[in-house]
């Protein structure tokens, strides 16, 4: 019996040194994902004591005729060390007026990220302008914590952190994708990052597809199109652009920046 007991130790020991062996870790593929924005909470942070009057009615009448979230949805190529950001164009639809036209609801970047050498190039709408934002990657200081949450098949681990001096961010990362990407310009992580929250903005993207498959080389297109800045730089422009602007200019500069 114990005899027995040795062997069958002995070959799950084995067994799991095999399937540790073959193990598949995502290296390449595409990511979809869901940015999703709480509107009402976004719409009563803009009122304000001067606007209040108009304001108010609007937002009540938004409450009444508008879903809660505006859906917007974006792919992520992976590859070879770079990753690929790109808003999916969704069919022309009506405005929904002003509020659905803020630069939180809206997605503005396509972002190519070099991993192996940390730096990006953006191609940043603003309004009517665009911007070709050539940096380093953002860096920021990860807090990994013990909570894990599934996404799109994956188990990840939570992580926290603080960028642009006061925007909380919550990430959700998984070690199976080798790849320290992410939405937007979300990155520095153990694993890709499948799932951004930032609580107190009332944003989120979370990936609802992982698919890992090979791809063309001509997918991960540079972009090209732009007023080359650096971030410093495109953050002066907008600052001195919306320096009259009241709190409506903190909630945009906050947006494009992201």
């Amino acid at each position: 019996m114990k005899l027995k007991l040795i062997l069958f130790s002995y070959v799950l020991l084995l067994t799991n040194q095999l399937f540790a062996q073959h193990a598949r870790f995502t290296t390449e593929g595409t990511i979809e994902y869901e940015k999703r924005v709480n509107m009402p909470a976004l719409i009563k942070k803009l009122i304000n004591k001067d606007n209040e009057s108009f304001l108010t009615t609007a937002y009540e009448d938004y409450k009444k005729n508008q879903p809660q979230f505006k859906v917007l949805k974006s792919t992520l190529n992976f590859a070879n060390g770079k990753t690929l950001f790109v808003p999916v164009v969704e069919p022309t639809v009506p405005s929904n007026g002003f509020f659905n036209d803020l630069p939180a609801t809206s997605q503005n970047n396509i972002i190519y990220t070099d991993l192996s050498t940390s730096t990006s190039i953006t191609q940043k709408k603003v309004f009517e302008e665009t911007f070709l934002v050539k940096d380093s990657t953002r860096k920021i200081t990860w807090k990994i914590t013990s909570e894990t949450k599934e996404i799109a098949g994956y188990t990840c681990r939570r992580a926290n952190a603080l960028i642009l001096d006061s925007v909380y961010v919550v990430a959700f990362y998984t070690d199976k994708i080798a790849v320290s990407g992410g939405p937007e310009s979300f990155s520095g992580l153990p694993g890709m990052i499948l799932g951004v929250a930032l609580p107190h903005d009332n944003i989120t993207w979370f990936a609802t597809s992982v698919v890992d498959k090979p791809l063309s080389p001509n997918i991960m297109k540079v972009p090209i199109k732009g007023k080359v800045k650096t971030n410093k730089e495109l953050k002066e422009t907008l600052t001195s652009v919306m320096k009259n602007w009241g709190n409506y200019a903190q909630m945009a500069l906050k947006a494009f920046m992201l």
